[in-house]
């Protein structure tokens, strides 16, 4: 089983872009932009994340998309009823540049759902916000949640990183690298959205894990490492968050087709990642086929909404059976 989730590259020096002023706002204090949910006005002094503003890029309304399930134009999607009762809502997604991130951002906008886009580069796509940075760098992400105007109702953290190579093999720049981003930057970004949604006293908090941090897996000791680390830090947070009314949850991916993923395969052949390798003690998958991420997505969305309302710290495995899970 394979890493799923969208990956930070590692072929230029990360963004660090520390110009925005800083908020150090305490957990309970209430915040201006966010006391009339569903308006989206800045304040004075704010950082402007409308259309037009200096520091993000949003798109039209008449362009492009493909949907979990299904492709197509996304025109009139946000004018029909979400299944999800999503409509209206904000979301932050991280890793939104490829793979399961940009599936997750493309199913909340059909979903009617106003989606900040993040990622290290900034995310070309034209219905969403898109701001470029490094989850690393915790003043840049504190100056990105500042930058989004009016409530966040939803986070869902994507952006991951994979180094492989046995632990006697690993060096210290690339352990540090993928906890740096795995774990310690879904904590910036979890943090800095907490903060907003505990006056409000609701929100959604979704991670995007990976099996491989409840199995353990060869040569990926520095990635199951960090994500098993991330899925407690997630379950904790939901627990402290919980008696505010924000739920927090984990989907863990198995293997998926997505640019990281497909770069552990030989040329397009996915049979060894369906077979499984006893050699390196590890089972195939009984469904018999590589996840979408799309598949991924619906399970983000069906978390991220109210029909799981009464769930929290709970680890939704998508992995068509690969860790043999009760």
């Amino acid at each position: 089983m394979s890493p799923a989730e969208n990956t930070r590259h590692d072929d230029g020096p990360p963004w660090n872009e520390n110009e925005n002023d800083q908020r150090s706002a305490h957990p309970d204090a209430t915040d201006q932009r966010d006391a009339a949910p569903g308006e989206h006005g800045t304040g004075p002094g704010e950082p402007d994340a409308r259309p037009g503003g200096p520091d993000a890029r949003p798109g039209t309304d008449n362009q492009r998309g493909t949907g979990p399930g299904g492709g197509g134009s996304r025109e009139g999607d946000r004018g029909r009823v979400s299944p999800y009762g999503m409509q209206g809502k904000t979301a932050i997604v991280t890793g939104a540049g490829r793979g399961i991130g940009e599936a997750v951002a493309l199913a909340l906008v059909a979903e009617g759902v106003r989606v900040v886009a993040v990622d290290l580069k900034e995310p070309e796509h034209p219905l969403v916000e898109a701001y470029a940075a490094d989850v690393t760098d915790p003043a840049r992400v504190q100056a990105v949640v500042d930058a989004v105007d009016g409530p966040i109702d939803l986070l869902v953290n994507v952006a991951g990183v994979l180094h492989l190579g046995d632990v006697v093999d690993l060096s210290d720049e690339d352990w540090a690298h993928t906890f740096a981003v795995n774990t310690t930057g879904v904590f910036h970004f979890s943090r800095a959205v907490a903060r907003r949604m505990i006056p409000r006293r609701r929100g959604a908090i979704v991670t995007v894990s990976s099996n491989a941090g409840g199995v353990p897996r060869s040569g990926m000791a520095a990635y199951a490492a960090s994500k098993a680390a991330t899925t407690m830090f997630t379950k904790c947070l939901g627990l402290e968050l919980a008696p505010h009314g924000i739920r927090c949850n984990i989907v863990a991916p198995g293997s998926t087709d997505t640019p990281m993923q497909r770069e552990l395969w030989d040329g397009d052949d996915s049979s060894a990642v369906l077979a499984g390798n006893p050699a390196a003690f590890r089972v195939g998958i009984p469904l018999g086929r590589i996840a979408t991420p799309d598949d991924v997505a619906n399970a983000v969305l069906f978390l991220a909404s109210d029909r799981a309302r009464h769930i929290t710290m709970h680890d939704l495995y998508v992995d068509g059976g690969a860790t043999l899970r009760a």
